[in-house]
């Protein structure tokens, strides 16, 4: 029964990042690439894990969330102040651009369900997230909305193996790194819509009071089922002809597996754009509080101080006020999940020197296997973010795109001149 609640607890991470962004992302990537891009949600899944894994032992072990770990080790000086600063605005600016795509995402789900203005839908569902965050009933809401994601995500995986792709390309597709050409965006938001920085975050908040076996088993299954449905609805983009909206992704359902399935997949869409929706802001505030307070006992940053509502308050109103807008929501989102992703390295970054901090986590710091698949997933994530900066960039000043030579060549020195403070911190221990 213990290690059934702990998969539960941990189904709001995969509810958090099984949203509209991943929907829209990962379909637009099958529609656009076919199975080409596989490789990164493979990538995505190992690293969500191992990430997330990391950040909910620091908690078990230390005590300290990942917010307060960091505040501990950096609030020091000017130059401590600055990194703490840098770290809570690329969060709160991750969590306000993801927040944007849940509402877009969730509006789009609603009008297929009812077909009712989409500004009205935006303002209903800004609004029922608005009282559920006052309210303190988030995570309860989110876990009871993570049932309707899951039907969604079964609906997906059978579309998908009635689809039938051939193995032998589902294979390549999963184990063979490739970047075809314009995917470079894409291939970012499937890494940032999969391994949500704020999620490491939510998630070491998550970790308080848990057992670290519990823990484990818990993200195994949790992020491991997201990361199954993700691919799932990969290859059903794979069958949509033409442009990619939520309106084919819908009519393929229907052709595979009949009317229920659109249906299904619009309230589905719904409750994955209200669920992330809710976890977004809650996990900006959480951050927030954790990097700015002076300790749990902190009563400027309690749950119901103005600072705390801030926040949250903050990050809803930027996703509802690109709600009302004009703007087209698949664009929208893909690049949302963009942005998050060129925010991993950072936190993946701060996440590996904390869980090797000696005085944090004593005998349960990193062995050396986690400490290069965690440093993988900080050189992956630069390798895409600057290949999508760099392409972007390109094509705005009108310039060749850059060969893979030059991108390999920028990705290396970026590396190193990260390599130089991780390993003076990871031979210090933390000292």
């Amino acid at each position: 029964m213990r290690r059934l609640a702990s998969v539960l607890l941990w189904s709001v991470i995969a509810a958090a990042f099984i949203g509209p962004g991943t929907v829209a992302t990962a379909a637009s990537a099958g529609a656009s690439h076919g199975l080409a891009l596989l490789w990164t949600l493979v990538f995505s899944t190992v690293a969500c894990l191992v990430l997330q894994e990391a950040s909910g032992r620091l908690t078990v072990v230390s005590g300290q969330t990942l917010g307060q770990a960091l505040r501990s080790r950096y609030s020091h000086g000017l130059q401590g102040g600055l990194v703490v600063l840098l770290v809570l605005g690329a969060i709160l600016l991750g969590c306000a651009a993801y927040e944007a795509g849940n509402i877009l995402g969730g509006a789009a789900g609603a009008v297929l369900a009812t077909g009712w203005p989409t500004r009205l839908l935006v303002l209903i569902s800004g609004g029922v997230a608005a009282f559920l965050l006052w309210f303190q009933a988030p995570k309860t809401v989110a876990r009871l909305l993570s049932v309707v994601v899951a039907v969604m995500g079964v609906a997906f995986l059978a579309t998908a193996w009635r689809l039938g792709p051939a193995l032998g390309d589902v294979v390549r597709g999963s184990l063979v790194p490739s970047l075809p050409r314009g995917s470079g965006v894409l291939a970012l938001g499937l890494v940032g819509t999969t391994v949500v920085p704020y999620n490491l975050f939510l998630g070491s908040g998550l970790a308080r009071g848990q057992r670290l076996g519990d823990l484990r088993l818990g993200l195994a299954v949790a992020v491991g089922l997201g990361g199954a449905i993700s691919m799932g609805v990969l290859v059903v983009g794979t069958a949509v002809d033409g442009a990619f909206s939520f309106e084919s992704l819908a009519t393929v359902l229907a052709q595979s597996l009949g009317g229920w399935a659109s249906t299904f997949f619009a309230v589905g869409l719904l409750g994955a754009g209200l669920s992330s929706a809710i976890t977004a802001p809650l996990a900006a505030a959480i951050t927030a509080r954790d990097l700015m307070s002076r300790g749990d006992d902190d009563d400027r940053w309690g749950v119901r101080s103005w600072r705390y509502r801030g926040v949250w308050l903050a990050v809803l109103v930027t996703g509802l006020a690109f709600g009302i807008s004009d703007v087209r929501p698949i664009p929208a989102i893909v690049l949302a999940q963009a942005l998050n992703g060129l925010l991993l390295p950072m936190v993946a970054f701060f996440l590996l020197v904390a869980v090797n901090d000696k005085k944090l986590m004593a005998e349960r710091t990193n062995g050396s296997i986690v400490n290069v698949l965690m440093g993988l997933v900080v050189l992956v994530s630069l390798l895409l973010g600057i290949v999508a900066i760099w392409r972007a960039a390109a094509r705005v000043i009108g310039s060749p795109p850059p060969a893979p030579f030059e991108i390999l060549l920028a990705t290396g020195v970026v590396a190193l001149l990260l390599a130089v403070p991780a390993t003076r911190a990871l031979r210090s221990g933390g000292r």
